[in-house]
């Protein structure tokens, strides 16, 4: 079984200068928050808060709120401000309204205001269906009430900036004639055929810029209805009716393939992208559902051991570890909060080769001062391409590792969790990267820009990076996809999400030049998931 983390709450958390009769109600709200946001990586609390700054009590409440509004828990997060009833109101009418789903929002650090309240700035990302992601910043104003707990100081400014009792905003859509598209050999594509392309063709309508569907959000005059402003527009210059069908780089076996693979999901959102390794061009995307959000493309996910690759990687370009180091696999570490594996599996005196293909946890980030704060970012970026502007032909979100806040978070991205991030293309490429040693842009039709700028990394780090994906299809956590013929390398993952939710499920694998990743939402293991798709997808196109 592949391994994740659990985080121990139990430590207890520094003084604070604060009424005496507020103390448990703030551990009450600090623990919930910590559940909310799945307090391993995103609550922000643990031994590296001093004395001084805000309290981290108003830090927790404002994640937890973010966490439910993100997570469509509208009524919690209204019960988190003072005034439950109208925030609940708004939450509803502005995320339906705009047709949002799945929003992502990230808060940043606490600040105190001097009027006793505290203000967590976030950044939101809103995917508007159908058309694209609106981002803007905006922030939480938090006031401690007097039982001590604190609150979302209600106003409609906090939604957005702009969003006022005299404005509000409103969703406009352009009518676009349905693209035609072709796989590389010139097969019609469509939704009928196959159904899982429904978001990637949508937003093909523009050629190889990845126009897309065409819309905008208006910020307007509740009085009048008048446009004040234009917050957001989606959607480039529509293809001309006579440049004929966008020719993609997708194979139609390969994408039936796909698609009837998803169906080994059991129902869960999940997704899969398979791109060939010698140029980056993308094979199949597949969704489940099928209409709706691309979150092969676009999603943004915590990509869990699966991003043990890039760190491998890190750690072996400095000599920092090589595969048969002894690198002890515990129960448990603690880096400001407890880290464990998998029914707190351990593997005493393990090599780093065993503490790879077994996914441990606690090996890797007992590693975790071999590496700068920023290495692993400068890695990811420079090596493998991950959060540089890619254009692949449609809008994507191209990963992103910022530098930790903290020894907690740092420990986190060692796994890939904390705010690593990354999606099943992001993940398909960087196996692809390492199995070959170089980065190639993913794309999905011809044509498109590469402003991208890496290094290939040497050939000692690929040979031991193979090694290392074929040893735990062999003797580790990817023994699912053992039976299948040719020489296939892999690596699983388990991505925490929260208290309250399973784990997502991930594996990428290669074979015979073509890399491959899938994420199933909830799968709880990567082997138990995600395997099963990709032995699914894998079986059914032949091996060369």
């Amino acid at each position: 079984m592949d391994t994740h983390t659990h985080v121990d709450h139990s430590r207890p958390r520094p003084p604070r200068r604060r009424p005496r009769g507020a103390a448990r109600a703030l551990t009450a709200v600090a623990v919930a928050a910590a559940a909310a946001v799945g307090g391993a990586y995103a609550a922000g609390l643990g031994p590296f808060a001093g004395e001084d700054g805000p309290d981290p009590g108003a830090a927790a409440a404002g994640r937890a709120f973010l966490a439910d509004w993100a997570a469509g828990r509208l009524p919690d997060a209204a019960a988190r401000t003072t005034s439950p009833d109208r925030a609940r109101q708004v939450l509803r009418s502005f995320t339906a309204g705009l047709d949002i789903t799945g929003p992502k929002l990230t808060a940043g650090e606490p600040e105190e205001t001097g009027d006793g309240t505290v203000t967590v700035p976030f950044t939101a990302r809103m995917p508007v269906t159908g058309l694209g992601t609106w981002t803007y910043t905006s922030e939480l104003p938090l006031r401690e009430q007097d039982d001590g707990a604190w609150k979302v100081d209600w106003r409609l400014s906090l939604v957005h900036p702009r969003l006022s009792d005299g404005h509000k905003f409103r969703l406009e859509r352009e009518e676009t004639e349905p693209v035609e598209a072709t796989d590389r050999d010139g097969e019609t594509l469509s939704a009928a055929t196959h159904p899982s392309l429904a978001p990637v063709l949508a937003r093909l309508a523009g050629g190889p810029d990845g126009g897309g569907p065409r819309g905008a959000v208006h910020l307007v005059d509740r009085a009048t209805g008048e446009v004040v402003r234009t917050e957001a527009s989606f959607g480039g210059k529509a293809a001309a009716k006579d440049d004929g069908p966008v020719r993609t780089t997708l194979d139609a076996d390969w994408q039936s393939a796909a698609e009837r693979a998803l169906a080994r999901a059991g129902g869960r959102n999940a997704a899969l992208v398979a791109l060939r390794v010698d140029d980056g061009e993308v094979l199949a995307v597949a969704n489940a559902p099928a209409s709706g959000f691309n979150r092969a493309v676009s999603g943004t996910y915590a990509p869990g051991s699966t991003w043990k690759i890039v760190t491998s990687s890190a750690l072996l370009l400095k000599g920092a570890v090589a595969p048969d180091d002894v690198v002890d696999c515990p129960k448990y570490l603690t880096v400001g909060k407890r880290f464990q594996n998998v029914e707190t599996s351990e593997h005493p005196g393990a090599t780093f080769r065993k503490g790879f293909t077994e996914s441990c946890n606690t090996a890797f980030i007992g590693l975790r001062d071999e590496l700068d704060d920023g290495e692993l970012g400068e890695v990811a970026e420079k090596y493998f391409g991950v959060g540089q502007t890619w254009h692949v032909g449609v809008p994507s979100y191209d990963g992103s590792v910022p530098v930790p806040r903290d020894a907690t978070e740092k420990a986190a991205s060692m796994i890939g969790q904390g705010r690593v991030q990354a999606n099943p293309l992001v993940m398909a490429s960087v196996t692809a990267t390492a199995v070959s040693g170089t980065f190639r842009q993913p794309s999905l039709v011809a044509g498109t820009e590469d402003t991208t700028a890496t290094t290939p990394l040497p050939p000692r780090v690929v040979t031991q990076l193979r090694e290392l994906m074929r040893a735990t299809v062999t003797e580790g956590t990817a023994g699912v996809l053992a039976d299948l013929p040719g020489e296939v390398g892999a690596k699983t993952g388990t991505a925490e999400v929260s208290d309250d939710q399973e784990n997502n499920g991930w594996m990428v694998a290669h074979r015979d030049g073509v890399a491959v990743a899938c994420v199933v939402e909830e799968g709880v293991t990567g082997g138990g998931s995600a395997g099963p798709v990709i032995h699914e997808l894998l079986s059914a196109v032949p091996a060369s």
